[in-house]
């Protein structure tokens, strides 16, 4: 009877420490400062390439973007296909021209090369690249990057360069499969051609941060909650909690002296065509005002302090051609509160 009583009080214990453990861990991993909204930086990414697709003028959109969202923080994308459209000629004119505006407003700038980059379809190749040899590609993307860094490193309005875009993310967008090796050619390029930090991204929901992570000075992740899924033909929300993010940073923060941060937060819907086609009501199953404020709200949640926002065309077409200013004001009063 005694043996029995030991043998179950020794199971409890066992039992009990376990759980212990596991809650001490819990605790570690989901413990994070969560910084006040007065503590937090919002910039945004800004693309030509979709007001084009709206047949809007994007120098105007980008003049009335910098003068009166006044945002301080930009992600730019140096397109390949826009800078050497004809192979061997480099056109940097729209680049200089956006890089130009923002420092005359002392913006500060990343600045994304590659080819895989911001906006659909993913991966940007100029039409000729396509009738090279793999050998020949792989070259061409190697001296456009070093142009593109020698051309604008000097600029103190450029405070950092990221290397293609979520390049871990397998099977979304028009992309070759992932060359690793070329990667790591591109960073080390960049790293012999600049001392200003690399950002690297990952997708926030279904990459794993560390390969990224440990190729960058910054590791930038998306956070998207409300999407429209292809593969499965409906709508959905990730149902993930901020801990989610939390746990990864921390996990990510292990092997990693990155410092991260949200180079991609959803500030637009998400739909099955170009959001600018699609119905109100499409629109809002992914995202209206009440959603962006619940996306920013997750994200300071999940304990991060930087975000870039993702949707700047979207708030100028509402304003511009639904007559609906409430995201651009919102963005407005966000920018004028932000670090």
């Amino acid at each position: 009877m005694i043996k029995r009583i030991k043998k179950h009080w020794r199971r409890f214990i066992i039992i009990l420490s376990c759980l212990i453990i596991l809650g001490l861990l819990w605790i570690w991993l989901t413990r994070r400062t969560i910084y006040s909204p007065h503590e937090l930086t919002y910039g945004l990414t800004f693309s030509p390439l979709v007001l084009k697709d709206m047949n809007l003028d994007w120098q105007e959109a980008y003049i009335k973007m910098l003068d009166e969202l006044k945002v301080k923080h930009l992600r730019l994308v140096a397109y390949w296909p826009m800078i050497e459209e004809k192979e061997g000629t480099y056109d940097f004119s729209e680049l200089d021209w956006q890089i130009k505006q923002a420092s005359q407003r002392n913006v500060d700038i990343i600045l994304a090369v590659g080819a895989r980059l911001p906006r659909w379809p993913e991966c940007h190749y100029p039409q000729w690249y396509t009738q090279q040899d793999k050998q020949t590609q792989q070259k061409k993307l190697l001296d456009y990057i070093q142009a593109t860094i020698n051309r604008y490193d000097a600029n103190p309005a450029i405070v950092a360069w990221q290397i293609e875009n979520e390049p871990f993310l397998i099977g979304f967008g028009k992309c070759s499969r992932l060359n690793v090796r070329l990667l790591d050619q591109e960073i080390a390029l960049a790293r012999q051609n600049t001392k200003k930090p690399i950002v690297v991204t990952d997708s926030g929901e279904l990459g794993i941060w560390i390969p990224a992570a440990r190729r960058a000075d910054i590791f930038g992740t998306s956070i998207y909650r409300h999407i429209y899924s292809q593969p499965l033909k409906h709508y959905m929300t990730y149902p993930l909690s901020p801990n989610f993010f939390r746990i990864k940073t921390k996990l990510t923060e292990l092997v990693s002296n990155a410092k991260i941060i949200v180079i991609e937060m959803q500030a637009e819907p998400w739909g099955p065509q170009p959001y600018f086609t699609l119905s109100e009501e499409e629109k809002n199953k992914t995202m209206n005002m009440d959603k962006l404020k619940k996306m920013l709200e997750y994200g300071r949640q999940g304990g991060f302090d930087t975000f870039y926002l993702w949707g700047v065309e979207w708030w100028y077409w509402e304003k511009e051609i639904n007559g609906n200013n409430e995201y651009w004001e919102f963005m407005k009063n966000l920018f004028s509160q932000s670090l």
